[in-house]
């Protein structure tokens, strides 16, 4: 399959509403699409959703590709794969990309199954490259780095695709940053009108139930976060406690989640949330690379550990040895006293 060199970035949406995911793969575009002296362009498909055209030009998109279409207006695998699919094998794009939400990771590898390319799903970072191949002894100019963690975070891997196209990602919420909107920005908008086989709308939906999350870890100014330290669920209420008198959100460790000590959708690190708040405080947390992965760019980092050669005191700022236990109760106690 031969290719241009554009940057696709599958705008996800539902009930009108662009994942934040989508609107940092679209500043990511075009970031890549500087390299590569090409162009971001935007899939967009749904119903009635023609005014997020704009939204993805004033983040980042040169041109959308819109599909509006009442069989659109709830997801379902085998429609909006179709579109992809379709749209992909007749312009073929140098980079396709999706966000790994529950959609992408159910559409992403759809599309490329279909397309017979290459899928790396859960990138951290991506990046324009040369890649020199000692087998076939050539170089392969201007790849797309898809890089990951791998071998359960122990080790960062970077991953090319020299002889499919289009090189194909899912990029993980919060990793890429987030431009802010430049609504002076102008693109094209192309409606396009899919075509579907009939097999492709046998699945219907009859009824639907959303429940919003109640946890906003991304967009929160201070994360008070603990681990498998912790221990119980009361010293648990300490970290809870703390982090309501500070204005805060909960995190936690894969290891607390385990354990019971509190619902995943707390969860900060490689298989959860990647947070950046403006303080960040790590209580019971040894810091494996699989947790800092999603906090390690907090503003201001505080660990408190017992054990002085804890992995985490490598990346925080303030570093306290002792029992949560006792700390967290010392500092609840001063904060509360400077709020008299």
């Amino acid at each position: 399959m031969t290719s241009n060199r554009d940057v696709w970035v599958f705008v996800e949406q539902e009930e009108g509403k662009i994942a934040d995911v989508s609107l940092e793969l679209l500043a990511k575009g075009q970031e890549l699409a500087q390299k590569l002296n090409s162009q971001v362009c935007g899939v967009l498909a749904g119903y009635q959703i023609e005014e997020l055209a704009d939204k993805c030009i004033h983040h980042g998109a040169d041109r959308v590709l819109l599909a509006d279409h009442p069989e659109l207006e709830i997801y379902r695998t085998l429609p909006y794969a179709r579109v992809a699919a379709d749209w992909a094998r007749e312009r073929r794009p140098y980079v396709f990309l999706f966000g790994a939400t529950p959609i992408g990771r159910d559409l992403a590898p759809r599309v490329a199954s279909s397309l017979r390319v290459g899928l790396t799903a859960d990138c951290t970072d991506l990046q324009i490259g040369d890649y020199e191949s000692k087998k076939a002894k050539q170089v392969y100019p201007d790849l797309l780095y898809q890089i990951r963690p791998a071998f359960g975070g122990n080790v960062i891997a970077t991953i090319v695709n020299p002889n499919t196209r289009p090189q194909m990602a899912t990029v993980r919420e919060g990793v890429m940053r987030r431009r802010d909107p430049d609504t002076t920005r102008r693109g094209l908008v192309e409606k396009i009108e899919p075509t579907f086989d009939v097999r492709d709308l046998v699945l219907q939906v009859l009824s639907r139930e959303v429940r919003e999350s109640q946890v906003n870890l991304k967009g929160a100014p201070i994360v008070v976060a603990g681990g498998a330290g912790v221990g119980s669920q009361e010293n648990f209420e300490l970290i809870q406690e703390l982090a309501h008198i500070l204005g805060g959100e909960v995190g936690a460790s894969r290891a607390a989640v385990d354990a019971g000590l509190v619902s995943r959708e707390h969860q900060v690190g490689q298989t959860g949330v990647t947070v950046r708040p403006r303080l960040y405080i790590a209580a019971g947390i040894s810091g494996a690379i699989q947790h800092r992965a999603g906090m390690s760019e907090s503003a201001k980092i505080i660990a408190i550990n017992t054990d002085p050669n804890a992995p985490i005191f490598q990346i925080a700022h303030y570093k306290i040895v002792g029992d949560l236990a006792e700390v967290i109760p010392m500092m609840i106690r001063a904060f509360r006293e400077k709020a008299k």
